[in-house]
């Protein structure tokens, strides 16, 4: 029993120190580029925009797509559910955001 228990405390580990940081720069990378390809000025302000373009739009459904199967993935293996849920947030928050008909200046969460 305590073999098993050492096998899981250095699977943690790795997911820890090289699955999750990974993780991280590779969205940080994948969201700048798309900011960049569809002219904001920052990551931040694209995650956080209604999208404008047909571009967008599709972009902001496959991203949720995406976040989707990641986090079904997840399911079968925990920590991938972690993974997902950030493009399944963020992709499914401008999809709905186009369905409502909100436009670029009409988002409720701008003061």
């Amino acid at each position: 029993m305590e073999e098993d228990a050492i096998k899981f405390i250095i699977f943690m580990f790795v997911m820890l120190v090289i699955v999750i940081p990974t993780v991280v720069i590779t969205y940080r990378t994948y969201f700048g580029n798309r900011a960049f390809r569809f002219g904001y000025k920052s990551r931040s302000e694209y995650l956080q925009a209604v999208p404008r373009s047909d571009d967008e739009k599709q972009d902001a459904i496959d991203q949720a797509c995406k976040g989707l199967v990641v986090c079904l993935l997840g399911l079968m293996f925990p920590p991938l559910l972690l993974i997902g849920l950030f493009p399944l947030f963020y992709g499914t928050r401008k999809t709905i955001s186009v369905c409502m008909g909100l436009g670029p200046n009409e988002e409720s969460d701008r003061s």
